[in-house]
């Protein structure tokens, strides 16, 4: 066949290349947050998560869905989902990297703010194979609420070992698990849940129930157990629910009564077999004090929460990667796109949002590391419900910006080669996943009343006092902001602004002078539209593009 014409001005893709090191803005988090933090396994990952073989297998693990088996061909029920083998070998590298239940068996002084670390690079690659991964971190310190369970499973939660078999506890080198929260009826107001414990005796982990119900959303149902909520007699409590039961009841490899009704279609998150279930007078332990399964799944919300900010600036950063490496090989108009005022202003605007984000989340992952201390645990309940609830909402606008850089082919899937896609279609998720925005804005206004917030976040400010105008007029301004908006009408707005105050302090102890001033600049000082790329002429937009750059 005769040629009709040449290929060319088509950027090559981004592989093989290191995500930690060529990411500026992430290593000066770690340095500010965790000075004496190891970075080595951080290099390591880095390689891993950059390398155009675990791209390919990112590919392969959205591109085949999980599929759902409920009944053998024999017709016996077996409620079992099947993955691709790119999905366990992506699970083996997350659980090999220490990103799940390891912070609580470390001895090393900043373990949340290196698994944050990972956590984000990983995302980079892959976020959907996270979610039992983050579920199997945030419910790890939550069974110690069960001294015989915890003995059993706690050790093994932390193991940097992957087992996807749907087996005995006791025969397995490591474990993960997941939640089971919301029905149908409810939401986010798990108090109308209707889900029935009944009491069925005693035994090695202690109180046994059985569980009659459902559960709207129960995500990575192949987890060797979940934490469930359910009406006990006192009340909304949490059960430990595993998906094998212990020898004790039945025999080996007895399945406890859960049957998987259907897989969710949903618009991203693809190779994570979110489920809805139901529960057949399943067998569950109680997990803490019977009527006090509200305060547990706030505790561990809190953690999840954490996931979600940190998950959202992965993201981000991948997303600008994409469009910086897209518009330096791409030319337009007779020069490098890259070159372009306008598409400068963007790329700029971008990379200052994503620099925020990822110093605010490693910020609050630093709490989490010093929860001895009455300053940091103010500022990990304050923070949580800010971060999760601002990094999360400026993800869907920034992929769409960063989208647009590459135009109609960022629009393209191709078989899943699309990657700027399938981070268009995740970015919704961690704003709606553990607490949509006005649910985050309640919980910031609960966390207003646990200690003086007015006093912590002026601590929090002060070392950033005098760098830039802008700030320290929001500084100044924060103690009557948050009594004045510290209602429901005006939560979201104090959450905003609290959320920024403390994003612009952390750059300005971090960040160089061109990114300090212009994030000041355009989102405190008022220098800036109401789209990203409306930076004021004097940024310094090679500068902070500079500094962002993958390439």
């Amino acid at each position: 066949m005769n040629s009709t014409h040449e290929v060319f001005n088509q950027p090559e893709p981004l592989v093989d290349y290191n995500l930690f090191e060529t990411n500026r803005p992430l290593r000066d988090a770690l340095k500010f947050n965790a000075p004496q933090l190891q970075v080595a396994p951080l290099q390591e990952l880095g390689v891993t998560v950059g390398s155009a073989e675990m791209q390919a297998h990112a590919r392969l693990a959205n591109t085949h869905a999980p599929e759902l088996h409920t009944h053998d061909r024999f017709g016996r029920r077996i409620d079992e989902v099947e993955f691709h083998p790119s999905y366990h070998l992506l699970m083996t590298a997350a659980v090999g990297a220490g990103l799940h239940g390891t912070p609580w068996t470390s001895t090393s002084a900043s373990p949340h703010v290196q698994r944050a670390a990972g956590f984000m690079l990983f995302t980079e690659l892959e976020s959907s194979v996270l979610c039992p991964i983050s579920m199997t971190y945030a419910a790890t310190p939550a069974l110690r609420g069960n001294a015989g369970v915890y003995a059993d499973w706690g050790s093994k939660l932390g193991s940097l070992w992957y087992d996807p078999a749907l087996a005995p506890f006791n025969g397995k080198p490591g474990l993960t698990m997941g939640m089971g929260m919301t029905e149908k009826q409810g939401g986010s107001d798990v108090r109308a849940n209707t889900t029935k414990a009944v009491r069925e005796g005693s035994d090695a982990w202690g109180e046994r129930y059985a569980i009659t119900g459902h559960k709207w959303f129960f995500s990575a149902p192949m987890c060797d157990a979940f934490l469930v909520l359910a009406q006990a007699p006192a009340g909304l409590s949490c059960f430990f629910l595993p998906r094998v039961l212990p020898e004790w009841m039945g025999g080996e490899g007895t399945r406890n009564a859960i049957h998987i009704q259907r897989l969710k279609d949903k618009l991203g998150n693809k190779a994570n077999a979110s489920s809805e279930v139901e529960f057949h007078g399943a067998s569950a332990w109680l997990v803490g004090e019977e009527g006090r399964g509200i305060p547990q799944i706030l505790e561990m919300g809190t953690m999840t929460r954490l996931d979600c900010a940190l998950g959202t600036s992965g993201l981000m950063r991948q997303a600008l990667s994409l469009a910086i490496n897209h518009t330096v090989q791409r030319s337009a108009f007779g020069k490098p796109l890259v070159e372009q005022p306008l598409m400068k202003n963007v790329l700029a605007d971008l990379a200052l949002e994503s620099e925020a984000s990822t110093a605010l989340a490693i910020r609050l992952a630093r709490a989490f590391d010093h929860q001895d201390d009455a300053h940091e645990r103010l500022m990990s309940r304050l923070l949580t419900p800010v971060a999760k609830f601002w990094i999360c909402k400026r993800g869907s606008h920034f992929a769409q910006e960063a989208m647009e850089c590459l135009g109609g082919n960022g629009y393209v899937e191709e078989g899943g080669e699309g990657t700027m896609a399938r981070i268009y279609r995740e970015m919704p998720l961690n704003s709606i996943w553990e607490g949509a925005g006005n649910i985050m804005a309640l919980d910031l206004l609960r966390g207003l009343r646990k200690g003086d917030a007015v006093a912590a976040l002026a601590k929090e400010l002060a070392p950033a006092r005098g760098e830039h105008a802008a700030l320290d007029r929001l500084a100044d301004a924060l103690p009557a902001r948050i009594e004045a908006m510290a209602s429901e009408t005006e939560a979201r707005r104090l959450a905003q602004d609290v959320a920024l105050a403390v994003q612009a302090a952390l750059l300005a102890q971090t960040a160089p002078p061109a990114v300090v001033g212009a994030f000041c600049e355009s989102r405190l000082g008022g220098d800036w539209g109401n789209a990203f790329g409306t930076l004021g002429a004097g940024t310094d937009f090679d500068s902070i593009i500079e500094r962002a750059s993958p390439c």
